[in-house]
């Protein structure tokens, strides 16, 4: 019986790294909307002959009509500077994009899954970030169309299910890095690559003792399709990302050591509500989806610069 499964934002990197794992079972019909606002068609070129694959460029701020058996709604720009290039749009994909897709499932009584964030946890005073912590969040920030349209979002989604009874999956993302970055979107790992496979510069800001957890993109892909496939009466939230924890210059020198660069590490002043400390507790997902990250950073790293490589 053939499995009608859309993706929101499923032309950007974990969307499409999602679409690849699943395309694979030929019972899985996989429709991709995307704006391509940020989002890259040729993360897709393989895939348009597909008869089990279908794209449609549309923007989930406005309504669509679908017959959709499950949602995996990833719709959102995730770097900074490309949130905060258009901070009213971001708000409006992450609320008004949650709203809509919200009600195709209701519509449709299809499960739907919400690709949260780490950044809900904003500046956290608790480390490891666990779920029932609520959060250190600023709501007036650079930062905020981002963490608030995010948690807004969750607010919705629990909502839904508890008005709607609509079946609900919700997940916790941590920074997640692999082939198929988009080598401009300003990610801490793909700007060290790029810059570093250049010789150029490596900008660390602050004095580079903020942390981070990196979690590889095919552990992330299997994490998402474990929840989505997981008991009814878990929603969530639950964090998904590596527990390693790396500062950002540990993490840029690994980098710099690894591709041979002879590229500088320069500091820069930390920007607004950077969050200084990064790790999920996994404690929830080990025991109740069974996963936890199998590829250590500098095994993902090798991958990710080779991808890379290639590009350049």
């Amino acid at each position: 019986m053939i499995k009608r499964i859309l993706i929101t934002g499923g032309a950007g990197f974990l969307g499409s790294n999602l679409v690849k794992k699943l395309i694979v079972d030929k019972d899985n019909f996989i429709t991709v909307i995307d704006d391509l606002s940020s989002g890259r068609m040729n993360n897709l070129e393989d895939l348009q002959r597909l008869e089990n694959f279908e794209f449609i460029n549309h923007d989930i701020i406005l309504p669509i009509d679908l017959n959709v058996d499950s949602i995996y709604n990833l719709a959102c720009p995730a770097s900074p500077p490309r949130y905060q290039a258009n901070p009213i749009q971001t708000t409006k994909t992450s609320v008004l994009g949650s709203l809509n897709m919200l009600e195709l499932a209701r519509k449709n009584k299809a499960r739907i899954l919400q690709t949260s964030t780490s950044e809900v946890y904003g500046d956290p005073v608790v480390h490891p970030q666990v779920e029932s912590y609520r959060g250190n969040v600023n709501p007036i920030g650079i930062r905020s169309c981002y963490d608030e349209g995010k948690r807004c979002a969750e607010s919705l989604f629990f909502d839904y299910h508890r008005v709607y009874g609509v079946e609900i999956k919700v997940v916790r993302i941590f920074n997640t890095y692999g082939p198929m970055m988009d080598p401009m979107d300003g990610r801490v790992v793909s700007n060290f690559i790029i810059n570093a496979l250049q010789d150029k510069p490596l900008e660390v800001y602050g004095d580079g003792s903020q942390t981070r957890s990196f979690c590889y993109v095919g552990d992330m892909v299997n994490g998402l399709i474990s929840m989505m496939n997981s008991q009814k009466d878990f929603r969530g939230p639950v964090n998904l990302g590596n527990p390693d924890e790396y500062t950002v210059l540990d993490a840029a020198k690994l980098i710099i050591n690894m591709t041979q660069s002879k590229s500088k590490i320069i500091f820069k002043d930390l920007p607004q509500d950077d969050p200084l400390k990064r790790k999920p507790d996994i404690f929830l997902a080990i025991t109740k989806l069974n996963w936890k990250p199998k590829i250590k950073f500098e095994e993902g790293l090798k991958k990710t610069i080779s991808y890379f490589k290639n590009m350049i």
